[in-house]
């Protein structure tokens, strides 16, 4: 009989208890391999509503279904054993009500085994987090720049440039904080404000372009990796993959039409019986 002590989950509680602690390290993923190498590294894995821009050739986040969200949920947890898995809601299915919010999060959380949901909103959302945290659904928040709503903004637009609306934004973090939200996710914020924003709130920050001094912070995967051909400027990148990838590629095309490539004779004997 093994004595190894079975590897437990990080849970919601856990992470938010991490305030003003260890930097929390997070990264997206949307398949079970990447989300398997993540896991070992990583507090918490974002099932992100991008892949819809990363993975299924998107304009914006906009156009992604929770079909789709509960498909890369499900992946995700399979393929890890550590990490909290938080799963995006998509555009479109908790903006109506908290009622409404609350059937598409239970489906979610039922039909993908993670421990967390995420929404994008700050002081209008309050009410909704607060119906989803006291029916038993972890919520991380998500103010700033918040994808979902592009064509509001008018793009991907850095936020607190004017000084004149950091009042707005730092009432939405103290909003989802007090409505029982156990993280926060800031992107996309001028760094002065984020510093504010996380003094202010008393959940972790996970910071996105925002600053260093959030008590987290996430990439997108493909990001980091050089997966992407628009990647932000605030990425740093930690691996060329997609050069290396076109090159084995090619390589591989080469050989099939040079016929170098090993067929089965090589891999497969009959037996002589």
């Amino acid at each position: 009989m093994s004595s190894q002590a079975p590897i437990r989950r990080i849970t919601a509680p856990q992470i938010r208890a991490r305030k003003g602690g260890d930097p929390i390290v997070s990264l997206t993923s949307y398949p079970a391999h990447t989300a398997a190498i993540v896991d070992r590294y990583a507090d918490f894995i974002l099932v992100g509503d991008s892949l819809g821009m990363v993975m299924h050739g998107m304009d914006s986040t906009v156009g992604v279904p929770l079909d789709l969200m509960i498909m890369h949920g499900r992946a995700v947890v399979r393929g890890t054993k550590r990490a909290l898995i938080v799963v995006d809601m998509p555009f479109g299915t908790y903006e109506e009500s908290p009622e409404v919010a609350f059937r598409n999060a239970a489906r979610i959380m039922k039909e993908t085994a993670c421990g967390a949901v995420k929404l994008e909103g700050g002081a209008r959302m309050a009410e909704t987090i607060r119906f989803l945290s006291e029916r038993g659904i972890p919520v991380m928040a998500h103010i700033g720049l918040t994808p979902q709503a592009v064509n509001t903004m008018g793009g991907f637009k850095v936020q607190g440039r004017d000084e004149a609306a950091w009042a707005m934004h730092l009432d939405d973090a103290r909003a989802v904080a007090e409505a029982g939200a156990f993280a926060l996710v800031v992107e996309g914020v001028v760094e002065p404000l984020a510093d504010k924003i996380t003094a202010a709130v008393e959940i972790p920050t996970i910071g996105i372009g925002a600053s260093k001094t959030c008590d987290g912070q996430i990439l997108v995967l493909e990001d980091m990796l050089g997966l992407n051909p628009r990647v932000p400027k605030f990425v740093k990148i930690y691996g060329d993959l997609g050069p290396a990838i076109e090159r084995a590629v090619a390589a591989y095309a080469e050989d099939v039409t040079a016929r170098a490539f090993p067929g089965a004779e090589h891999i497969y004997k009959p037996s002589r019986d």
